[in-house]
């Protein structure tokens, strides 16, 4: 029976996909913490361990603890923990009891941070490849849609006030743009992720210092050893008990960043669908509104928009959580990064399929950005007007003012009589232009106002975006799946 009396997260329910709940799932941290363990002893092992001359750590523990590497006792962990309160000890029981010849040596040295931390890194790292993958592949979709619409003129805005024209492809490159930064941002900040490593209470590895009879080159090489073993190049040079939570700040700022290009190109598809220009993908049986059954909402943009908001502001926990943070530990942080950071990459994981999917569908409509532009155009094609009136003899000051007084006037038939706009033909009933009204509509070409737009797009993405692309054409290729 479905349990419908406790509360559950809309970002597991509603949002996240399956593979980003699995990095963040408590399988995926309890094997993770078994893996670490083993690392640990088979790293002891390996540098020759010993107690009076006799190995304490034996290939039979290690095999032994590889054999229960995955299936995990919850129901011991969870009914030891109730006990003792301390969940690291509570595995570290139940992973014995599976494991009676290697009971004795898990965690051997360790504290708690050295599970705990050390997972919190490979889970984030590993997040962070996820949301890169689809990073890039919302890269490669508007990408697609730029070169598409390259040349189709668009009325551009400046502070949502008609401007001179740009095209729809040119457009969507400024929002590439941003994501390209949140790629690089993305990619500097995976290649600087570091384990913990197996420093100790307090940083200073005291206790393998005792392990080993005090030999500083042995001790050396359990880091790096660690690290091998768990796929990354290093360990943090220097620690407390935990890496500095400034790592989280670095990853969750990442996370805001590529929430802040989401949702600004979010909201500017919204206000193209308000404007019937461009509109997001609207599904056969779907609903827009349960009062006006006519309307197609921009649902998935406001989505967008209302997760991004989530994102930037919970950035915020893990900069006031690492400037918090007294001498080599505290406790403070530890409820608040299990929110956090889970919840950062679980939404950031939503934004994007629905990124993916909005790109992957939207909809343009060419013949309501040409009326839209042509009905604009009369006014910015006023000064190549003027240029031609000068040839046919006129006075360029004289044109000037001319031009000023009928587009006020045109400009009032439009604002204050719901009248199109008629410049044109004023300016071909004034005399002084010498223009016919046949000879101004062939300065009505769009085209001609989009400026460098075409050429700007195809450069862009030839010089910049096709590369990364190409770099990463072994991930794109992935559809985006959206729940509700």
């Amino acid at each position: 029976m479905e349990n419908t009396g406790r509360y559950i997260s809309p970002l597991s329910e509603r949002y996240a996909s399956k593979e980003m709940q699995y990095i963040f799932s408590e399988d995926k941290k309890f094997r993770t913490w078994r893996r670490l363990w083993i690392a640990l002893a088979e790293t002891e092992m390996e540098l020759g361990l010993n107690e009076d001359g006799k190995p304490v750590i034996t290939q039979e523990m290690i095999d032994e603890m590889k054999e229960h590497q995955d299936d995990i006792n919850y129901d011991v962990a969870r009914a030891r923990e109730k006990e003792v309160r301390h969940d690291v000890m509570s595995h570290v029981y139940a992973y014995g009891q599976q494991c009676p010849k290697a009971a004795g040596i898990i965690h051997l040295g360790a504290t708690s941070c050295y599970v705990g931390d050390n997972t919190d890194m490979i889970i984030m790292k590993e997040g962070l490849e996820l949301v890169r993958k689809k990073l890039v592949n919302v890269i490669y979709e508007l990408a697609q849609f730029a070169e598409k619409n390259k040349d189709l003129p668009t009325l551009a805005f400046t502070h949502f006030q008609p401007a001179q024209p740009t095209t729809v492809g040119k457009r969507a490159t400024l929002w590439i743009n941003e994501f390209m930064m949140d790629l690089e941002d993305l990619d500097y900040v995976l290649s600087t992720l570091k384990l913990l490593g197996s420093k100790g209470t307090t940083g200073t590895q005291a206790s393998f210092l005792e392990l080993f009879q005090g030999n500083h080159d042995i001790i050396d090489q359990i880091d790096p050893m660690i690290a091998k073993k768990m796929g990354f190049e290093k360990c943090m040079p220097v620690s407390g008990q935990t890496y500095s939570r400034k790592v989280d700040t670095r990853v969750c700022n990442v996370l805001a960043g590529i929430a802040a290009s989401a949702h600004k190109m979010s909201n500017d598809i919204r206000l193209l669908q308000h404007l019937k220009e461009v509109e997001e993908p609207f599904e056969k049986n779907q609903i827009g509104s349960s009062a006006m059954a006519y309307k197609r909402n921009p649902m998935r943009s406001e989505r967008i928009a209302s997760l991004s908001r989530y994102i930037m502001i919970d950035a915020l926990n893990p900069a006031i959580t690492s400037a918090t943070q007294w001498f080599e530990r505290t406790l403070d942080d530890s409820a608040n990064k299990r929110l956090s950071i889970a919840e950062g990459f679980l939404a950031t994981d939503g934004v994007l399929d629905l990124v993916l999917n909005v790109v992957d569908g939207l909809v343009v409509y060419p013949k309501v950005i040409e009326k839209r532009l042509r009905s604009e155009l009369p006014f910015m094609a006023t000064e190549n007007i003027m240029m031609d009136a000068v040839k046919n003899g006129g006075n360029r000051q004289e044109m000037h003012e001319e031009i000023r007084q009928l587009s006020m006037k045109a400009g009032a038939n439009v604002k204050e009589k719901g009248l199109d706009n008629n410049l044109l033909e004023l300016i071909a009933e004034d005399p002084k232009f010498g223009l016919s009204l046949e000879d101004l509509e062939k300065t009505m070409d769009p085209a001609k106002y989009v400026g460098r737009s075409p050429r700007q797009v195809e450069v862009y993405l030839r010089e910049e975006v096709k590369p990364v692309l190409e770099k990463n054409k072994d991930i794109i290729g992935i559809k985006a799946e959206i729940n509700v």
